[in-house]
């Protein structure tokens, strides 16, 4: 796998051990090309930065060192941990995004997007369920890498969680509970769970997890694919 060096001085100087990074946190870019992005995330004045993007050629860039911590997540929290700047590598896919015209990931974009998450799941020992999307992390603030990003793929290929056989009940029931729901949030690792957060936090859900209908309803289904993750993923 062919990686090219582009630098951004957008990083902590004091470099962290293989053991403090435990996660992988997937962007899209958002912007209208690659090379924008690559200005945008080398550039002293945005202040952003990701340790890896990846073109929709395939083109694997390195922007920060593993062992820096580059700035892409942002304020975040899952599980325990908060600010996930610190304990995560950011890849950063290159794609218009929701705001410029929302593309199909490619299928060599994700195909070097899977070897590189299993060399760094291998070289980290990073579990599963840290392999996430900003949306997870952010999901009061951001939306990618979106509904078009192919989560069931990367699960084939060992890498994140997802359901495979839920129920397929989309029925609008009124006794289903919001705390039921949040509680399987919880256990998953989502936080920022209040009741006025529901609908922005169920479509994120959604956007993940049934890509079908990202309608932020919480209907069964949305609540049997919740239950199934929470016990494939409890780590709280």
């Amino acid at each position: 796998m062919r990686i090219t060096k582009y630098y951004s001085p957008n990083f902590d100087l004091k470099a962290r051990s293989n053991k403090r990074i435990t996660s992988i946190i997937i962007h899209y870019t958002g912007m209208q090309s690659e090379r924008e992005s690559l200005k945008k995330l080398s550039s002293t004045v945005k202040k952003v930065s990701c340790h890896y993007l990846i073109g929709r050629n395939g083109k694997i860039f390195n922007l920060v060192k593993d062992k820096n911590i580059a700035w892409h997540a942002g304020k975040s929290r899952w599980g325990k941990y908060k600010n996930l700047n610190a304990n995560s590598i950011g890849i950063e896919l290159t794609n218009k995004g929701h705001r410029y015209g929302y593309q199909n990931f490619t299928k060599i974009q994700i195909k070097q997007l899977v070897k590189l998450c299993k060399k760094l799941k291998r070289k980290y020992r990073i579990k599963n369920n840290l392999i996430l999307g900003h949306s997870d992390i952010a999901p009061l603030r951001k939306i990618d890498p979106g509904e078009k990003f192919p989560w069931s793929l990367l699960s084939n290929n060992g890498l994140g969680i997802y359901p495979k056989n839920t129920a397929k009940n989309k029925k609008k029931i009124k006794n289903i509970s919001n705390k039921d729901f949040f509680n399987n949030l919880y256990k998953i690792g989502y936080r920022y769970l209040k009741v006025k957060f529901k609908k922005k936090i169920t479509k994120n859900f959604q956007r993940r997890y049934r890509q079908s209908n990202i309608d932020g309803v919480l209907d069964f289904e949305t609540l049997e694919i919740s239950s199934f993750l929470a016990k494939k993923s409890n780590i709280t």
